[in-house]
């Protein structure tokens, strides 16, 4: 027997004495019935799986009182509904069924796969409306101790930058000091970051960090405890141009959003025409 059972006899019984429009109609498994909605008992058991007597009946009592006051508040709405609302109800169940099928035709049919230069023709043509929003750049971030040992041949060793990357050797020497003294080390030459990403780091402003960018491709800012060395190999300022490599996958999305377009509509225009062709739409002179 249900740890609820006695409770719901109680529980059921005031249900029906409180509602007029109750249907009292049976159905098999059924625990409540509300103008003709069913609760069964499966789903009060799987709420109340693993609970004592005394939280199952409380957990129970909550659920129910309020599906059952969802379902007369529902009710009442719909009986004093204007039929404005029924037809905006079905439009958005309509745009529901379209949106689910045009994304499983896109999903199986679309093909995905874009070709570089399909991607360069697209940026050479929009390319002077990808503006940055904040700088970016590719480099390295050296974070030491204020009493760290050698740090002007640390800052040295990274200006020697041939076609945006730093020179091997001085690589080699970077991350050695960068093991022994650093508090932190991030190397980015082979990928862009921008100026927010690196405030994750950096006690500074935006607005004072991006006019050091602007300014100086080796940038030291200190604080009480320590000093955040940041060298840029490689750098495209607010308000510039985005390098193609930086801009692809905006521009990828965009190629593959002109190609859904285009995909439906012509999805669209085969399901107008055989449905014409099956006779499935007719049309009637006046």
């Amino acid at each position: 027997m249900r740890k609820y059972s006695i409770f719901l006899v109680v529980l059921v019984g005031f249900i029906l004495t409180s509602c007029d429009a109750i249907d009292r109609k049976y159905q098999e498994g059924s625990a409540v019935v509300v103008n003709g909605k069913y609760l069964y008992y499966s789903t009060l058991d799987s709420l109340t799986l693993g609970l004592s007597t005394e939280d199952s009946i409380r957990v129970a009592q909550q659920y129910i009182s309020q599906w059952a006051k969802d379902i007369v508040m529902y009710d009442a709405a719909k009986a004093r509904t204007n039929p404005s609302i029924e037809r905006l109800v079905e439009d958005y169940r309509r745009s529901l069924y379209v949106h689910a099928y045009e994304e499983h035709l896109v999903e199986q049919n679309m093909p995905k796969t874009i070709i570089d230069s399909t991607i360069t023709q697209l940026y050479n043509r929009i390319s002077g409306q990808l503006l940055l929003d904040e700088s970016i750049f590719k480099g390295l971030l050296v974070v030491y101790p204020n009493d760290a040992p050698k740090t002007q041949r640390l800052k040295q060793w990274p200006r020697q930058i041939i076609d945006g990357d730093i020179r091997t050797e001085d690589m080699d020497q970077i991350e050695k000091y960068a093991y022994q003294h650093a508090n932190g080390y991030e190397l980015f030459t082979d990928r862009w970051l921008t100026t927010s990403d690196i405030l994750k780091f950096i006690p500074i402003e935006h607005a004072t960090l991006e006019k050091h960018i602007r300014q100086q491709n080796q940038i030291e800012i200190s604080d009480s405890t320590q000093t955040y060395l940041l060298q840029l190999t490689t750098k495209y300022l607010q308000g510039e141009k985005m390098p193609i490599d930086y801009a692809t996958p905006k521009l990828k999305e965009i190629i593959l959003n002109d190609r859904q377009i285009e995909f439906l509509q012509k999805e669209r225009e085969r399901l107008y025409n055989e449905a014409i062709q099956n006779q499935h739409i007719v049309f009637y002179d006046k």
